[in-house]
């Protein structure tokens, strides 16, 4: 259940996303494509972002594997949670102050002009390179899911749980890359504001997943419990 809600974090945060890579796919060149060439490039696309999110799920996952080795990983799912409730309090701060969005900007705008370059090609191939760099784009809620491939410090788990992120934000983005801003201002400015209400009930998931209460689900014992149990046994 923990991994699939990897996909709920995407689908979620796919509306905040759209509004930074939203250009991005809304600038995919349509050219004189046929109906089925032009779907076919969009879905390269979002697929190549989605290839990014699982590498990079990969990556942390091996990271947080060896964190746990030294036993730090309900001290990581912890400080998870606590980071994303800061992040979500000081955001409030941060929207005053036009740096980071300036920030955002700049690399976006770097990004479009490598794309153009790219798109000159015109080749399939451009459309999925063009994904597996939008993938890398600085983004909030790509921070949080890939918080939670490093929580659960898996190679393969963590992998997954980052691919299910990538789908999650497939639709939207397939959407708007091939449909446009289909969805109105108002519904996504009136989803935007639940997102931090579901960023902070996901903030405490991981503070609970950190403090082992033995809940199932929702904060399960911790493995090394039945470790030391086990030994104990033995030892009698």
């Amino acid at each position: 259940m923990e991994l699939f809600s990897g996909f709920l974090i995407g689908l979620v945060g796919s509306f905040h996303c759209a509004g930074m890579c939203g250009p991005i796919a809304l600038s995919l060149p349509a050219g004189t494509f046929s109906k089925w060439s032009f779907l076919y490039g969009r879905i390269l696309y979002n697929s190549g972002r989605v290839i990014t999110y699982t590498a990079l799920g990969a990556l942390f996952g091996l990271l947080g594997d060896r964190l746990n080795l030294f036993g730090l990983q309900k001290g990581i799912s912890i400080s998870i949670g606590v980071i994303i409730l800061l992040s979500v309090f000081a955001g409030v701060f941060i929207k005053k102050v036009n740096a980071l969005s300036f920030f955002q900007v700049r690399i976006v705008s770097a990004a479009k002009k490598y794309m153009k370059i790219n798109f000159s090609r015109r080749s399939y191939f451009s459309y999925l390179i063009t994904g597996i760099l939008n993938g890398i784009l600085p983004c909030g809620f790509v921070y949080i899911g890939l918080s939670g491939a490093l929580a659960i410090g898996d190679f393969t788990q963590s992998a997954f749980y980052m691919m299910l992120f990538g789908l999650g934000t497939f639709p939207l983005m397939f959407g708007i890359s091939v449909f446009g801003n289909f969805i109105g201002l108002n519904i996504r400015n009136r989803i935007n504001r639940l997102i931090p209400v579901f960023a902070v009930i996901l903030a405490v998931l991981f503070i609970l997943r950190g403090l082992d209460l033995g809940i199932p689900y929702l904060s399960p014992a911790h493995k090394e419990n039945f470790k030391s149990n086990n030994t104990e046994v033995q030892c009698n």
